[in-house]
């Protein structure tokens, strides 16, 4: 009964956002008011919009006191639930995993194909004893599914190694169903991948994770990738390496597409930088690998940026990387999160004059978040309340991480709004 529940409970609170946005189509025409919500099939939460206009505030009130009256006045014989479209049980359905979505065949006739329409597929490893009962599962799933539907999303997640034919099925199906949105989120071996997957024209988000390196294997991001219409890459503990004929190490200039990159615990071999190239990407995130870097070559890297469409950058990491970019990059980034993760050891004193000068050439930043341990960082660089700092002119927004609480602003805070008095300033707690 614990699958019913959980799929009654957002079937009732789905149905009762479509009623709501049935009403909203009819009451709009009384009031004159524009429809702004895209159609229930592809997006979760329906969006009602327009919170501020008193006309909509007067509506939504009507709404919730008439769906108060239903609730009052329901026939509790009355099958709600097979009342709703195909597209809107479709759509419930992809909230749940794909074992759970294939137990409601059980509950009556009409959820008997239901789930083989599933446009989204999350697997994940917690659901099943062992790896023999998830392939067996995959295999029936996969081979019932309906396969003239294609795949949206493709979410897997595993505690654990799969086999390398399990893992071929898995890519081999979703690529020959238009798979837009693929996530593995366990230790991918780039060499098990079939010759498909590199030609994929129709993947627009991947998702991959390699091998942590602290146990000694790490895979090689490939050169070969022909994903022309990929727009996010994330990236966890995977090596970048230079191209047979180059110099550099820029394994991402050859999509076209990019628009937001995550690299997350990955190292650079035969080089001292990593080069971003991408004149589309508006979101970057770089984490480094939390480790000393004289541990393990290739933890610690600058980053040539050439992006002139980036607007967000965040870092994270136990230290500061160099940062070499064109003013232009530069000032086209106007969203930074820096977010130092210690300060006690040699790398971070090293780099703290680094720090200070992420801030001086990131001139036209607006908003700003930090934590405190990079505050920590910053305060390292000698008579830094005396360092001549001109930037941070445009700052609207610096937000301020701590663990302790405090509602006074220290002399490092005061330091980096000195050209920006108006700024805003939030001291959010941990």
């Amino acid at each position: 009964m614990d699958i019913l529940t959980k799929l009654i409970k957002r079937v009732l609170s789905f149905a009762e956002k479509v009623e709501s946005l049935q009403k909203f189509a009819r009451v709009s025409k009384q009031f004159s008011l524009p429809l702004c919500f895209d159609s229930i099939s592809h997006q979760k939460t329906p969006n009602l919009g327009f919170a501020e206009d008193s006309k909509v505030f007067v509506y939504e009130t009507m709404v919730r006191r008439s769906l108060r009256s239903r609730k009052h006045k329901h026939n509790e014989n009355e099958d709600i639930i097979s009342n709703l479209t195909d597209c809107i049980l479709i759509h419930v359905l992809s909230f749940l995993n794909a074992k759970e979505a294939a137990q409601t065949c059980i509950l009556s006739k009409r959820w008997i194909t239901l789930w083989k329409g599933l446009p989204t597929i999350t697997l994940s490893s917690s659901n099943f004893r062992t790896e023999k009962s998830l392939a067996e599962f995959l295999s029936h799933f996969l081979s019932l599914r309906d396969g003239s539907t294609t795949i949206h999303t493709l979410d897997v997640h595993c505690l654990y190694y799969l086999e390398p034919s399990l893992f071929q099925m898995i890519i081999k199906y979703a690529i020959s169903h238009n798979v837009q949105h693929l996530l593995m989120n366990f230790p991918c071996r780039i060499d098990l991948f079939p010759s498909c997957f590199f030609s994929c024209h129709t993947l627009t988000s991947l998702n991959l994770s390699g091998y942590d390196i602290l146990f000694g294997q790490i895979p090689i991001f490939p050169k070969n990738l022909n994903l022309p219409a990929l727009t996010s890459l994330s990236l966890k503990y995977f090596s970048f390496h230079r191209s047979d004929a180059g110099c550099v190490v820029e394994p991402f200039s050859t999509f076209n597409m990019l628009n937001r990159l995550i690299i997350d615990s990955c190292i650079v071999q035969d080089a001292q930088n990593l080069c971003i190239s991408s004149t589309k990407l508006v979101n970057l995130t770089i984490i480094m690998h939390d480790c000393e870097p004289k541990t393990i070559i290739g933890t610690y890297f600058g980053l040539e940026l050439y992006a002139p469409s980036l607007q967000t950058f965040a870092f994270s990491g136990p230290y500061t990387p160099k940062l070499f970019a064109s003013k232009n990059v530069l000032s086209s980034i106007k969203h930074v999160n820096i977010h130092v993760t210690c300060y006690w050891n040699s790398k971070a004193r090293e780099t703290s004059p680094v720090l200070l000068n992420w801030l001086v050439v990131l001139t036209n930043i607006e908003s700003l978040t930090i934590c405190l341990y990079t505050l920590e960082v910053l305060s390292l660089v000698r008579d830094l309340l005396k360092v001549e700092f001109p930037s941070l002119f445009n700052l609207k927004s610096l937000k301020l991480k701590t663990p302790m609480p405090s509602s006074k602003l220290d002399k490092r805070v005061d330091f980096l709004i000195q050209n920006s008095p108006s700024t805003k300033v939030d001291i959010i707690h941990l």
